[in-house]
């Protein structure tokens, strides 16, 4: 116990010695990185039997890529459309982007893809998860992704209102 506490290497008894010869694997992050990207491990179990319930993997379905890369696209989309609403004299319904949408436009673009990406990344990361024990993530991002067409096309439709002369 008192080698761990000071960091002094612990030989198993009977050993005299290290018998590690080359240096350690774990310091070599950015060739883990490259090579566990393309020879990914653990695709579906876990690595130990402690780990069942959660656990991460190395590879993700790659329909979550292109449902990732939309809500993205969709979310800056959106925040295009804010800013040509709030232009024509809308109003922002989201509280917390309506304190930073009327400070800075490039801040409120900068915030709301910031939090849209963290978030889908998150999601993504634990798509195999359920949420509340009922819905997959998974299918949570696929209901994110038509929330987000939805809101779109609610946005050129207001675009058009606005066109045709009518308040919003």
């Amino acid at each position: 116990m008192v080698h761990q506490l000071r960091g002094l290497p612990r030989h198993a008894p009977g050993v005299l010695s290290n018998r590690r010869g080359a240096p350690d694997r774990r310091r070599r992050v950015l060739w883990s990185l490259l090579y566990g990207s393309f020879n990914p491990r653990r695709r579906t179990e876990p690595r130990r039997l402690d780990d069942s319930r959660y656990f991460s993997v190395d590879w993700h379905a790659s329909h979550l890529l292109a449902v990732a890369i939309s809500i993205l696209l969709l979310s800056f989309c959106d925040a295009f459309l804010t800013l040509m609403l709030l232009d024509g004299g809308a109003q922002e319904m989201n509280p917390v982007m309506d304190l930073v949408v009327h400070g800075d436009a490039a801040l409120f673009a900068g915030l709301k893809m910031a939090m849209t990406g963290l978030s889908v990344v998150l999601m993504v990361c634990l798509a195999r998860y359920r949420f509340m024990r009922v819905v997959r993530v998974e299918f949570a991002l696929y209901a994110i992704l038509i929330g987000y067409i939805t809101l779109i096309g609610y946005e050129f439709w207001m675009l058009q209102l606005g066109k045709e002369g009518f308040p919003f």
